[in-house]
This record gives structure tokens, sequence and C-alpha cells, in this order.
């Protein structure tokens, strides 16, 4: 219980210290740059004359080039209800726009301001219209005439880069569905609660970032943080139920309320305000065809790493094997002398780092950081290990590409609002041919 106090108390004082913190650093880069400085060089209020909502961490943002050289001291005007905000393209051709909350807003490229001869491409809708969708970032780009050439004229360079996104995605989701196999597989429960571990992940690393540490010590100790909740929560929940006999329905229901639990002390202590992580704003790389953001193909390529990482650990080592032994047959696996109490306590922790690790690069992916991140996520992390079969590793590997796959290949045909609804869809139906998923073993209940 001592322990419990402890990480309780730590936590909170990084959660009380953050936002304040976040407070007085430095605006998100998109707001260093001269993107943000208007012609007067001034931010105002809203109710002022000129204003770029520097202020505000809802953002609108672009890049103008021509012919792929960037497009500097273009203004761009945003407005909607009252409010009216604009920027001028610094010397990389990027703007940024704050405003005060999301909605929709109209957008317009000031044409006066363009370089000479210079106009916009054919069917170029000026102003325009833009719509914010569960995400506290949205990109619009303005195409010119000798400019950009829209990478969605072509059917077939559209669903390579929607293929690479559902990859990045779907490895993204790998790393929180994993740890919850593996919990899963060596103790029966179906944790709730994972959701929140994500949330806690991502919350600790903007703690830490915002407590003035450097980011990469900040997402290590965010990472050993989630690591430190899987064995909190195991020696101080758990297990004392498990040697009570408690029965997995129980459980079930217990991880609810601590999901909940968990969920509103985030709330309470972090707020309701989304918030950016350092180096949010991430530039585009062409990779031939394929247009990725850099913070994208960083995620994807981390998630790979780490995926096999753990698969060489499951398969190589004697900690591995233990697990696999555990998540087969426990009681076999004590007979023939393995500590089945300490392979489900590093099983905890190594799902809590995973789930930290994935809540980071969520943030990153989306982006932003908010109390209830985790909890949006956690039903495409069901469904991913659902469809890969119930407590099996790769399983939820498979199972996680697949569903990142479906959800971003699926944008070309359903609106942005509906793509995870279809990716539940592929489940229900995978699951009505085949139930125990696709490498899961068939077992008689009842």
């Amino acid at each position: 219980m001592g322990t419990l106090a402890a990480v309780v108390g730590i936590f909170a004082g990084l959660l009380l210290a953050a936002p304040a913190a976040h407070a007085t650093t430095a605006p998100p880069a998109a707001s260093e740059s001269p993107a943000a400085v208007t012609e007067t060089g001034e931010s105002e209020s809203p109710g002022g004359s000129v204003t770029d909502g520097a202020e505000f961490q809802n953002r609108i943002s672009g890049v103008l080039r021509n012919a792929g050289s960037p497009v500097s001291g273009v203004t761009i005007k945003a407005s909607a209800n009252g409010y009216e905000a604009q920027t001028q393209t610094a010397e990389n051709g990027s703007w940024s726009i704050g405003v005060p909350e999301q909605g929709a807003y109209e957008v317009e490229l000031d044409e006066s301001t363009l370089p000479e001869g210079l106009g916009l491409a054919d069917g170029q809708e000026n102003p325009r219209t833009v719509t914010f969708a569960g995400t506290s970032n949205i990109t619009t780009l303005f195409l010119l005439g000798e400019g950009i050439v829209l990478q969605g004229d072509s059917f077939g360079t559209k669903l390579v880069e929607r293929a690479v996104a559902g990859l990045s995605f779907g490895l993204l989701l790998a790393l929180s569905a994993v740890g919850l196999s593996l919990i899963f597989g060596t103790t029966g429960l179906t944790n709730f609660a994972h959701g929140e571990m994500v949330t806690f992940g991502a919350v600790l690393a903007f703690a830490f970032s915002a407590a003035g540490l450097p980011l990469w010590l900040a997402l290590i100790l965010a990472v050993a943080g989630g690591a430190g909740l899987g064995y909190v929560q195991d020696a101080g929940l758990w297990k004392p139920l498990r040697m009570r006999g408690t029965g997995l329905v129980p459980m079930m229901i217990v991880s609810i309320g601590l999901a909940l639990a968990l969920r509103y002390t985030i709330l309470f202590f972090f707020g309701g305000a989304t918030q950016q992580l350092p180096d949010s704003q991430s530039p585009m790389l062409e990779l031939g065809p394929v247009s990725i953001s850099r913070n994208n193909l960083v995620s994807l390529c981390v998630s790979l790493a780490v995926i096999l990482v753990v698969a060489a650990l499951l398969l190589r080592t004697r900690i591995g094997k233990a697990t696999r032994a555990v998540a087969d047959n426990p009681p076999l696996a004590a007979a023939s002398g393995i500590d089945v109490d300490r392979v489900i306590r590093i099983v905890w922790m190594a799902g809590g780092a995973l789930a930290a690790l994935g809540g980071i690069l969520w943030a990153y992916y989306r982006p932003g950081v908010s109390f209830n991140m985790g909890q949006q996520i956690l039903l495409l992390i069901f469904a991913s290990v659902t469809l890969g079969g119930l407590g099996t590793v790769f399983g939820a590997l498979i199972g996680s590409i697949i569903v990142g796959l479906f959800v971003e290949i699926s944008t070309l045909w359903l609106e942005a609002d509906l793509k995870y609804v279809g990716a539940l869809l592929i489940m229900i139906l995978v699951l009505l041919v085949r139930p125990q998923g696709i490498l899961g073993r068939r077992e008689r209940i009842g």
C-alpha cells in the first residue's frame, strides 16, 4: 500500500504541474515559425483587429508550394462566428492559425499576396470550409497553378498512401493489442482498463516534457511509468483477487470500474483540453509516389522494431518460454517449477510499457493528448485482439494490421467518421466465419 500511495502521489504532482508548466513554455512549433507572425507583428485578442490565434490549441495549418519550392509571405485567413484570424506563410511555405474552439471555419487564401504571375490551380475552392473531426489539428492545402500535383487524382497513388497509413496505424495498434493479449493469455482477464493505460503513457510524456525534461528522457520515463502502473495494478489489485479465487467475470467488472476511476482521475488533474507533445507538427516526406509525415514514419519504424523485439523475447528467452507455458496451461507450468505469479507480474509490466508507448505514438498520430484518448482507441484494440485470436500475441499483431489497413483504406469510399465502424464490422464478419479468430484455437465451452 505504501508503494501504491507513493506512485499515486508522484502521478498527481506531475499532473498538477503539467498544465502550468505547459502554459509557460513556448507555443507549439508551428506558431514559433514566421508563419505565426502577422503583418503587424502582433497577436491580438479575438476582439482586436489582427490575430494569428497563437494562444489556442486547436489549429488549422498547411504548406504552400510552387513546383516543389515553398512560397512565403502569402496571407491566409480563417473566420467563423465572429472570430477572425490571419497569418503569413513562412520561409518553408508552412502556415498555422489557432482557433478558440473546434467546428467549421472558412479559410481563404488572399490571392493578391501571391507572387506575380502565380495563381491557384484550376478547381481550387477559395474560400473553403474546413471542419474539425475528432482532432485538435486539421490540414488544408491550396494547390497552385504550377505547384503540387494533387495525388488524389490517381486512385493507385491514393490506395498506396492509405495502405502505408494503415500499416503505420496497425502497428501502432499492435503495441497496445499485444500487451492486452499477453495479459489475457496469462490471466484470462479481459482488462477494460487497458485504454487508460494507453492514456497514462501519453499523459506522463506530456507531464515530463512540460516539466522541462528533454523529449527523449520524457518518453523513456513515460514508458517506464507505464510499466510501473502495470506493476502496481497487479500487486495491489489483481494478485489479491486471484489469491481469493475471484472469478473472471467479477474481475472484468472490477476492470470496468478501474477504467472509470483512472479516466476521471486523469480528467481531474489533467483537465479536459487537448494538449500537444513537443514536435507534434512534423513536415511531410515524399517517398517516391507516397507522402507521409515524419511522425508517422518514425511511429511505423518504432512500432515495428519494438514488436520484433517482443517476438524475439517470447520465442528465444527463458522468460518468453515461461510466459507461453503459463498462457498455455498455468497449473502444468507451476508443476514444472515455473513461478506463475512472477511471470504474470512481468507480463503486467510489459503490457503497461507497451500500452504507454502505444499511447505516446497515438498522441503523435492524432495528434494530441486528452484524458479519454485511450477510451477512443479501446474498441479497436479489442477488435484487433479478437480478430487475431484471444490470447495469441501473433494473432494480435495480424489482427491489428488488418484493422489498421481496413480503417485507412476504407476512407477511399467511406466518410472519415465511419472508418472505425467499418473496422468493427469486418471483425464481426470474420468471427461469424471463424469464431476463434485467425490464429486462435477452437475450444469447447460448457
